[in-house]
This record gives structure tokens, C-alpha cells and sequence, in this order.
């Protein structure tokens, strides 16, 4: 059997355990992309482009793409824009410690 590792494994190895700096960094980017992606699906199964979804929140299409395509940097603000007033959704936010 070949040493199969896990995800966790493997970034452990390579970014360092969960509280260094640079594993740290890594979980952010990827929440980040995951808020990019949660964005991105929503709106498509709504069946509406980027230009409505910017006109509901009063921002341009291009920061929408940027959103969707990278989360980081987005506002609370903006992120309860996007997914109340242009998704029709809720927005809830849990912290961990």
C-alpha cells in the first residue's frame, strides 16, 4: 500500500503546523477563496450575471469578478451587501477559538 497522506498532512509538512505564521496565512487565503467560490456558485444557481449582481450593490462588474475570484480584501460591509441585498441571503459569521 502506498503512504497516502492527508491534506492536513501535507500542509502541515510544507506550510507548518496550524499557528505558524505561514500555515496561518495559507487557512486565510483559502477561506478567502472559499468565500470567492460560495459567492460565485450562489449567484450562478440565481441564474444572474455579474453586471446584476454589481447593480444590486451599487459596485462596478469588475469588483465582482474580483470577489468571486478572490475574496480577500472584501469589506464586512460589502461581503453583507453581496449576499443580503444581492444574493438574498443571510449572512452569519461564527468565530472559533
Amino acid at each position: 500500500m502506498k503512504n497516502i497522506k492527508t491534506l492536513d498532512q501535507l500542509k502541515d509538512k510544507y506550510y507548518g503546523e496550524i499557528g505558524t505564521t505561514e500555515r496561518d496565512r495559507l487557512e486565510n487565503e483559502l477561506e478567502a477563496l472559499r468565500i470567492g467560490f460560495k459567492i460565485k456558485s450562489a449567484r450562478e444557481k440565481l441564474n444572474i450575471t455579474q453586471q446584476e449582481l454589481a447593480e444590486r450593490i451599487d459596485k462596478k462588474r469588475t469588483y465582482i469578478s474580483k470577489v468571486e475570484n478572490d475574496g480577500e480584501n472584501i469589506t464586512l460591509r460589502s461581503l453583507f451587501d453581496i449576499v443580503e441585498r444581492g444574493l438574498g441571503g443571510r449572512l452569519r459569521i461564527s468565530f472559533e477559538f
